[in-house]
């Protein structure tokens, strides 16, 4: 399960009923395309003749700046998570995660999901016995890249969604 039962009105945008505004929405985008392009490398090297991985990171780029709409961006993370189908590991991983990235743009609290799939994705591609300490690597490589305007939001809900589905943001 990524979405918990009860969504949290601070990933729902105030028009429909939330108190998120749509420039901390971008903001959340943003900072899924960059966790997923962070790992995107991994999927490539597997499959360096599909771009659809890098064609929803750069929608959720693009929807954040108002150059695509939410159903374009949608519909590229639907693309890219197909593109994982029929892998393993972290390049199934990786794929994940920019498809998860992309489709921010319809449901804010995707933006964890694009993180732990690429901690996942990193952990995955980790030599043997060093996957605990790359999964750390990334959790903190991704808190470093929070715009400031969202940080207390996206560790709150790290907090919050840690056991329910995810287990990887504990640093």
């Amino acid at each position: 399960m990524i979405l918990p039962e009860v969504r949290d009105p601070r990933f729902v945008t105030i028009r429909r009923g939330g108190t998120l505004t749509d420039a901390d929405h971008h903001l959340l985008a943003l900072w899924a395309a960059a966790c997923a392009e962070h790992v995107l490398p991994l999927f490539e090297a597997a499959r360096p003749g599909d771009p659809r991985p890098r064609e929803a990171v750069e929608h959720a780029r693009r929807w954040a700046a108002g150059e695509v709409a939410m159903m374009r961006a949608r519909a590229a993370g639907g693309h890219a998570m197909g593109a994982a189908r029929d892998l393993r590991g972290a390049p199934r991983f990786a794929a994940y995660a920019a498809g998860q990235a992309a489709v921010v743009a319809h449901v804010a609290e995707h933006e964890l999901g694009a993180a732990a799939y690429a901690i996942k994705a990193a952990q995955a591609a980790a030599s043997a016995g060093e996957e605990e300490a790359v999964r750390r690597l990334e959790c903190r490589w991704q808190r470093e890249q929070l715009p400031e305007e969202v940080r207390g939001l996206v560790l709150d809900d790290q907090r919050r969604r840690n056991e329910l589905c995810w287990s990887v943001f504990e640093v």
